[in-house]
């Protein structure tokens, strides 16, 4: 040994002289696991929440569209990705199941109806 120092205490010293490879990746798999938390789970539930809303669509549902639309379910067959929706007295079109954003609450009476 060029030093003088037998091969164990090398070892030894060369172990002691720096932190371990755990202690620097413990705070890398913190904020892996804080951004999953705080994230990806949280996102990864909203859109299941979405896809069930959207496969229990049924008739005389009020909805709002992606693209603003409100309207009214005429006709939702499961399986199929279309639905008729009613826009109007004597109005319908047919959008894309997933451009369903929410369903609103029919609870509460239509500006409409408060009016009357």
């Amino acid at each position: 040994m060029p030093n003088g120092l037998p091969f164990i205490e090398c070892i030894v010293l060369a172990a002691n002289q720096g932190p371990d490879i755990f202690s620097l990746m413990m705070p890398i798999v913190m904020i892996g696991v804080l951004f999953y938390l705080l994230i990806v789970r949280p996102e990864k539930r909203k859109q299941s929440d979405v896809a069930k809303m959207q496969a229990n669509l049924k008739k005389n549902d009020h909805v709002v569209t992606a693209g603003g639309i409100l309207g009214v379910v005429v006709n939702a067959p499961q399986g199929l990705s279309e639905i008729t929706l009613r826009v109007d007295d004597n109005t319908r079109i047919r959008v894309l199941r997933s451009s369903i954003l929410r369903v609103m609450s029919t609870d509460k009476p239509s500006d409409e109806e408060r009016e009357a």
